[in-house]
């Protein structure tokens, strides 16, 4: 076949770009931990050798990180004065970790794809799971760091008062269960919120509930407790509000998960499932958002499903309408999509 050379530029511009963006990865980990976004966005201006005695790094290494920063476009660079700057965009997506649309979190959670590859491989060949446990550690802390700025910014302000009646019966006093709770970033954020309520942090990865047990205790939340279970076996009846959190499509029996919290639900109360954003087919879905979740989906997502019983494997481009069969198929009678985000839907069922 002969080759389009217009066509042929165009892909390989596309593929070079990806080449940058992942060998840039490491570089914002790096430039999240050791403070160099923060610092620069909070100053005007800064020289590599100013930004490098201000956090206390090597010169060298600082003038070459922040050229790669500059080109991607994650900095701005003066050629007059040779020094580097963040807009206000620039620092809510890299320098601000309280903007909810913070982003670094998600490398650090890349970082753990590559560690994973080789399992990945193997689960392509056999066709088997691979647990939420067995990858590497970068993906814990990452979820944690990437979902957390979101619940921040929205969770209180927008999502709860999607529902209907839940902030009402938060500020009374309500008995609330967070399914697949992780770290607790959702739990605690929700415990700080309401004080008269009531949390139970429920999670299969026990090093996960131990992490969440810490966090509490390091925000000194009293009105918060986790166990180790699973969405089928958690313990528990009668709590006015349970909630899901970018987890359904990870579990082997979303079905059986929602027939667990609907029958753990009083017959007044309201489930909340957050999922990432999707339309319902393939072709809707071949966007950048869609490229970002079917890739984690194909990496964490579906070998987590098909290690469990039943091995659903949603994904996480399964949309709204596959959610809402999976969700009545539970047992639950009222659902509608609450509020969306470019990035979630916020989905409610009740009894």
């Amino acid at each position: 076949m002969e080759l389009n050379e217009a066509k042929l530029n165009d892909l390989l511009g596309k593929v070079v770009t990806e080449m940058g963006a992942a060998a840039n990865g490491p570089l914002i980990t790096i430039g999240d931990k050791l403070g160099l976004y923060k610092t620069l966005s909070e100053s005007d201006s800064m020289s590599s050798q100013q930004l490098a005695d201000a956090t206390n790094t090597a010169e060298r290494y600082i003038r070459e990180w922040a050229s790669a920063q500059a080109a991607s476009g994650y900095i701005d660079y003066d050629a007059n004065s040779n020094t580097f700057s963040m807009t206000p965009e620039q620092t809510a997506v890299f320098g601000n970790a309280k903007s909810p649309v913070f982003m670094t979190g998600a490398f650090y959670a890349i970082s753990s794809l590559y560690f994973d590859e080789p399992k990945i491989e193997n689960a392509f060949k056999t066709g088997e799971g691979v647990s939420w446990g067995d990858h590497n550690s970068c993906l814990f802390c990452g979820t944690e760091k990437f979902f957390s700025p979101s619940y921040e910014g929205n969770l209180i302000d927008s999502w709860l008062p999607a529902l209907d009646g839940v902030v009402e019966k938060l500020q009374q006093g309500a008995k609330v269960a967070d399914i697949g709770c992780g770290h607790a970033a959702s739990t605690i954020i929700m415990a700080k919120a309401f004080p008269n309520s009531t949390f139970i942090g429920y999670d299969f990865h026990d090093k996960s509930i131990a992490q969440a047990k810490k966090r509490a205790r390091e925000a000194g939340i009293t009105n918060i407790s986790f166990e180790v279970a699973t969405a089928k076996d958690f313990t528990g009846k009668d709590f006015d509000f349970i909630a899901f959190f970018d987890c359904l499509h990870d579990m082997g029996d979303p079905v059986g998960a929602c027939t667990h919290a609907k029958n753990a639900l009083k017959p007044d109360g309201t489930c909340m499932i957050v999922e990432p954003f999707a339309k319902d087919s393939l072709a809707e879905n071949l966007n950048p958002v869609g490229r970002a979740f079917y890739a984690f989906s194909t990496m964490l997502c579906v070998p987590c499903s098909l290690n469990q019983e039943v091995g659903k494997a949603l994904g996480a481009q399964s949309g709204e309408k596959r959610l809402k069969e999976t969700i009545t198929s539970g047992g639950f009678s009222h659902f509608k999509r609450a509020t969306e985000t470019p990035f979630n839907l916020i989905l409610e069922a009740r009894p």
